[in-house]
């Protein structure tokens, strides 16, 4: 892929969905269960000359067409890498997929292993005048031109001794068949790719799969499945659950998805998540079931990453401590998840994973730790990195419960005894109570807010949580990313009546709501509610304070993705504290390892 800018992208995503073409399909799943599901039509592809000519309104729903030219040629002057151009592989359900496969010249006489970037992103997107997906913060000149999107870059590691496939999945491109996302289905179309490339005279039989967020998505589905030639994985950013992480998240919609299918490009049509979560909004339907990954199948070496910062974060973790394989390793970092990808040191670091998988390399792999853990501070700077731990949660967590006060809007170690009552403006206002810590503090983990709620004026509530850093003036104190994009800190999510828990899945620090029921509030009514605050991993100095906003609406600076909810707030919404009115927020302090005085050793 061709990177002509290392800063935003060249054409902001919609708010709202264009108007398209849709057919409903009745999709049949594995567990013999069925379900109506919207498809959309996907940008359309048309001759150059006509789609140069359309105004900026239409072109959205088009992109230029690559027509099927299947050829092999040199990518490069010095003749080391080859491109093996529209190779046509064909399904168990006769549907025919294409993919550009890079090999190293070598690969004629000694066959390589293969590196698979599977997505919608489209395998030749330096076709198209307009790169709607482009990695922020990666400088111009990092990867090359026939790099797909977070993907592996052919001409890195086709000089590292592997061949990369950029796969259009079925309905991408010029791929047969209509697209659905991260289903059972691309499980499947991946099991037979994999075994067909491995057959391959330039492959040696072992087939890795690689890539950050979108491609590393697919890696879940793919591998539960369970393709013989397929030896190791590694999902860097991987959301699993689509609707808790992604498209419904705390039961309120939201709008990411219909990113994915405003831009993805192709002759077919692609299952439209946004209208799928108004058509079927309960986890329980076979349509969101089918989007949760299969974890307890995998079981071949793993090499997972997350960044504290995102919305892959959740996934990364569910999928890391639910995987069957004892081969697994986590990478937990504050870096932006398209820097990280491409940072010469972790390319290296991915290089000796894949080597001791791909090649059987005896290169000391092994002796990495199994979880490797920035701890983060404030701005662009960590407080520890690459800090060596063995689970998560982590063993030693000490969990502390600091109660609400809405009489001075603060939380303290103490119960509260006398009842009171603070209330916001349900569709614009928010509201904060402040933690000072006495020493210095780690909390690394999960976060649960447990509040008591009331709607004034409604019957229902859409909280927004953000578990903030302030300094010892009382200055907000945020992650930056790219140097300028501000993170405010952790957050959790919540429409109130789909408050029910899922008993067995919850924990005492980590709330699972079923997501198979609505509860609306009635006039004067007050519950209790646990909200899942997404994991965290950050150091608190003597004299700062943690602030627990909470709000009626998704709250952050100018921020560079299309993050968007819908909330269902009207009237005023109500946080009751004190006495019966139990509201606190759960957090997971960390002891020091060693302490001597005032020596730390964390």
């Amino acid at each position: 892929m061709s990177v002509e800018s290392e800063t935003k992208n060249d054409m902001a995503l919609p708010f709202e969905m264009p108007v398209r073409d849709e057919k409903i399909v009745k999709v049949k799943y594995p567990d013999g269960s069925s379900c109506d599901v919207i498809f959309t039509k996907l940008t359309q592809p048309i001759p150059k000359e006509k789609f140069l000519k359309l105004p900026r309104e239409e072109a959205v729903n088009y992109c230029i067409e690559v027509p099927i030219e299947q050829k092999e040629y040199y990518v490069d002057d010095e003749k080391k890498v080859i491109c093996l151009q529209d190779r046509a592989v064909k399904m168990r359900d006769g549907v025919t997929i294409y993919a550009d496969i890079y090999i190293p010249a070598s690969a004629k006489k000694e066959p390589v292993p293969l590196i698979i970037s599977w997505s919608f992103f489209g395998k030749q997107p330096w076709h198209q005048p307009v790169q709607i997906f482009r990695p922020m913060g990666v400088p111009t000149g990092t990867v090359s031109n026939v790099c797909k999107f977070e993907s592996s870059d052919p001409m890195y590691w086709c000089y590292q001794g592997y061949a990369v496939a950029n796969v259009d999945p079925r309905g991408i491109g010029n791929s047969e068949g209509d697209q659905q996302q991260f289903s059972t289905q691309e499980g499947r179309d991946g099991y037979d790719f994999i075994e067909w490339a491995a057959k391959q005279d330039w492959c040696t039989g072992k087939v890795a799969m690689f890539g950050n967020s979108g491609v590393a998505m697919s890696q879940w589905r793919i591998a539960a499945e369970r393709p013989p030639h397929l030896v190791c994985i590694a999902p860097w950013e991987a959301t699993g659950d689509q609707y808790r992480e992604s498209i419904v998240e705390g039961g309120i919609p939201g709008f990411f998805g219909g990113s994915i299918v405003i831009a993805a490009q192709g002759k077919g049509y692609i299952d439209n998540t946004v209208a799928m979560s108004k058509k079927e909004p309960f986890v329980t339907s076979p349509y969101w079931q089918d989007k949760i990954p299969h974890y307890e199948n995998i079981d071949i070496p793993t090499y997972v990453t997350c960044n504290w910062n995102h919305f892959h974060l959740r996934g990364s973790w569910e999928g890391f401590n639910k995987i069957k394989t004892k081969k697994k390793w986590m990478r937990c970092h504050q870096v932006f998840e398209w820097p990280d990808t491409y940072n010469p040191q972790m390319l290296l670091d991915l290089k000796l994973f894949l080597d001791r998988y791909c090649k059987g390399i005896h290169n000391g792999w092994e002796l990495t730790p199994t979880i490797r853990m920035e701890v983060m501070d404030a701005f662009e700077y960590p407080y520890q990195t690459n800090r060596p731990e063995t689970e998560f949660p982590l063993a030693r967590t000490q969990y502390k419960k600091l109660y609400l006060n809405a009489s001075t809007m603060k939380m303290g170690d103490a119960k509260v005894k006398n009842v009171a009552e603070v209330s916001y403006d349900g569709k614009d206002g928010f509201v904060n109570f402040d933690y000072t810590f006495r020493k210095e503090t780690e909390l690394t983990g999960y976060m649960k807010l447990r509040l008591f709620v009331e709607a004034r004026g409604h019957d229902d509530m859409d909280l927004f949580v953000t578990v903030k850093k302030l300094s010892t003036k009382g200055e907000e104190l945020p992650i930056l990313l790219f140097g300028t994009e501000r993170h405010p800190g952790s957050w959790g999510k919540l429409r109130v009546s789909a408050r029910h828990l899922d008993e067995k899945a919850s924990t005492e620090w980590q709330p699972v709501h079923t997501h198979d029921r609505v509860e609306k509030l009635k006039k004067g009514e007050i519950v209790p509610i646990d909200v899942e605050i997404w994991p965290i991993s950050r150091i608190w100095h003597k004299g700062q304070k943690l602030r627990v906003q909470i709000a009626g609406k998704y709250i952050r600076d100018p921020w560079f993705e299309p993050l968007v909810w819908f909330p269902d707030n009207k009237g005023e919404h109500v946080i009751h504290t004190g006495g019966k009115y139990e509201s606190y927020l759960l957090i997971p302090e960390i002891p020091p390892r060693y302490e001597d005085g005032d020596f730390i050793c964390r």
